[in-house]
């Protein structure tokens, strides 16, 4: 195959804005389309490689993949293996049994399945994950597997023929794609199947240059520069991808194939030494800055600055030059055997997978940490099992409820009904209850605020209305339950956020921005939320039960667990802490709020701040552990501070 310069300056482009857009610098907001350029590149140069040797009738399948085993793994396992001492000392248990699991799924080229199934690839947990991006590496080696094998039984059908299976293939990926990103984005983004069409529009492109050769036409190879470039500064993280969107980048990559003949405009600049220095080490870039940037994250808490990044990808680059030199450059040489390169690579592959699940079922090697450290880097969650969106729950009437109770022979007469904040009560407030021998019945979904005819665009089209609705006609109508406890994340229904996500905004409300309502503003929606709080508890005082309101619970801007992470690991005492203003500031007004309609009717109320603030902060924890699982939920150590006097409202 001939060589061409401006492939590899093209790789140029495709690595520096993924390494930039990972590194947080928001001007390289689309910088996630580099790796749609690799999948590209790779369909073309692997396609062009396999037409060759089969036109020549010299396929072999087993040589194929020796190319491959070169070109690929040797720099990986080194990553991986450099990964290991760090994960030992850095990582929590469960963060390591992740990571363990990601050796197990890079090894059976299978990670872009695992990640799917753990997070989605623009969540905040996803930054912790130093193999994250072998996902890539993963649908190209499916292809790599899948790809050669369809080429040569369908090769008997003649060229043409081949070139068309293609390109059906290709527009059935993209059209399911289209489909996937609107029902099923995380597997849309991930795996092979959804991202195959990018990988084929290389290989389609790799099917006419080999019949016309690379054409030269200056205005087209610009048009494709420009494509690309326009994705990588247009699109962002709400872009669907991969969708339609895609086509913008990865035409223009085609484009640049099929016209940048080496005298365009756009070939000279991708040809110059800058350019084509970088594409050289560019796979080693892409192995190195995730788990560079993954790890200062664990250890930082994701606190460090911009300029520290800035560090991070200069040492991505000095790392991959190395790597690139005495790693990548002397396995690719012919000296080293054929036989070598599959015993090494078997050797490695089998290696990490018995690393990988010895991790995996050693639960991370928890026995690193002292049992206090362990308390408050991974507390204990304070939900009980079942209990939220009415899983497992008792059949009642015309609906469910989740009965929490020690014992089968405790009165059960209360009911617990709000979101994730009330489900993180349940557990510590079932063993309170059964000092006065009690239990209680629970009604809790995600994001669902306890207030009749209220809903939010986070459970489907009608969100928690008809759950909560329901739950209220059934307390309302049972003589048996004789008190009713409401605690929610009241301030995100008030605010419409968390802080300062503002997209928060777009996902917790509808279209218009509003609750069930047809106001258009925030302001407009809290007027509606008073309304809905009223209406409720009007509706709760007529029904003559006791209710408790249980106010909103202080709420860090950060992962507590994480943050506490290094200061636990390095025997830092300093206590984190919420400024009592930062509480007041998001939630007096909704407080005050539930205040002014609990002393409407009578109700009895109880501000969790009593025990978690003094007069000037709010604290994460103490000696015995984290007060809080993430942000925002209380563990089991933080619940537990809150419900003896709870209960002791209750038994007044």
């Amino acid at each position: 195959m001939k060589y061409r310069a401006e492939i590899d300056g093209l790789r140029a482009l495709a690595v520096v804005p993924v390494i930039l857009f990972h590194a947080g610098f928001e001007v390289f907001s689309g910088g996630f389309v580099g790796v749609d350029v690799f999948f590209v590149i790779s369909g073309y140069l692997i396609t062009t490689i396999l037409i060759e040797d089969l036109e020549n009738q010299r396929f072999s399948i087993v040589n194929f993949y020796e190319r491959r085993a070169r070109r690929i793994l040797p720099a990986l396992f080194f990553v991986m293996l450099v990964c290991l001492p760090f994960a030992w000392m850095w990582m929590l248990p469960s963060q390591m049994k992740d990571f363990s699991q990601s050796l197990i799924a890079v090894s059976l080229f299978a990670s872009n399945v695992l990640f799917w199934r753990e997070s989605g690839y623009f969540d905040a947990a996803a930054e912790e994950k130093p193999l994250l991006h072998t996902w890539s590496l993963a649908v190209e080696e499916q292809y790599y597997v899948l790809f050669p094998i369809f080429l040569i039984l369908a090769w008997r059908f003649g060229k043409n023929r081949v070139f068309w299976m293609i390109v059906v293939m290709a527009a059935i990926s993209l059209i399911l794609s289209e489909w996937g990103w609107r029902n099923k984005a995380s597997a849309n983004f991930y795996l092979a199947p959804t991202r195959a069409w990018e990988l084929f529009a290389g290989s389609i492109a790799a099917f006419i240059v080999q019949k016309q050769g690379v054409q030269k036409n200056n205005s087209l190879a610009t048009l494709g520069l420009a494509a690309i470039i326009f994705s990588i500064f247009c699109y962002d993280e709400t872009t669907p991808f991969p969708s339609v969107y895609a086509l913008v980048p990865v035409l223009g990559v085609v484009l640049l194939v099929l016209y940048a003949d080496k005298e365009t405009f756009a070939a000279k600049i991708l040809s110059t030494k800058v350019f084509v220095g970088i594409g050289l080490i560019s796979y080693s870039a892409y192995l190195w800055h995730q788990p560079l940037f993954s790890f200062a994250r664990i250890v930082s808490s994701n606190t460090f600055p911009t300029t520290l990044y800035s560090s991070l990808v200069v040492v991505s680059f000095g790392l991959a030059y190395l790597s690139w030199k005495y790693i990548e450059q002397p396995f690719r040489n012919p000296s080293v055997s054929k036989k070598f390169i599959f015993t090494f690579s078997i050797i490695m592959l089998t290696t990490f997978i018995g690393v990988g699940l010895y991790g995996h079922f050693a639960n991370g090697f928890p026995n690193r940490y002292t049992p206090l450290q362990l308390s408050i880097v991974e507390p204990t969650k304070a939900d009980t099992s079942g209990c939220q969106n009415g899983l497992e729950a008792t059949e009642i009437a015309d609906g469910k409820r989740c009965k929490v109770s020690v014992s089968e022979d405790f009165t059960i007469d209360i009911a617990v009904i709000g979101d994730s904040h009330a489900s993180s009560l349940t557990n510590a407030l079932e063993l309170e209850l059964a000092s006065i021998k009690k239990g209680f019945f629970a009604f809790s979904g995600s994001w669902c605020a306890p207030l009749m005819h209220f809903t939010t665009n986070t459970q489907g089209k009608n969100g928690c209305l008809d759950e909560i609705n329901n739950a209220y006609n059934q307390l309302l109508n049972d003589t048996n339950v004789e008190t009713i406890i409401l605690h929610a994340e009241w301030a995100n229904y008030h605010k419409g956020f968390r802080w300062n996500d503002e997209n928060y905004a777009t996902y917790l409300f509808n279209e218009k921005n509003t609750f069930d309502f047809t106001a258009a503003k925030l302001e407009d929606n809290i007027l509606e939320l008073e309304k809905a709080i009223d209406f409720t508890f009007e509706a709760l005082s007529k029904s003559e039960k006791d209710v408790l309101i249980i106010l909103s619970v202080p709420e860090f801007e950060y992962h507590v667990p994480n943050t506490l992470n290094p200061k636990a690991l390095f025997a830092n005492k300093e206590l984190l802490h919420l400024p009592l203003d930062s509480y007041e500031n998001r939630s007096s007004e909704v407080n005050n709020l539930l205040i002014k309609y609990a002393n409407k009717y009578e109700f009895d109320i109880y501000n969790p701040s009593q025990q978690m603030c003094n007069t000037q902060s709010c604290f994460s924890h103490n000696d015995y552990g984290s007060f809080y699982t993430d942000g925002n939920h209380l563990s089991l150590l933080g619940a537990s501070m809150l419900t003896p006097h709870i209960v002791k409202i209750l038994d007044n």
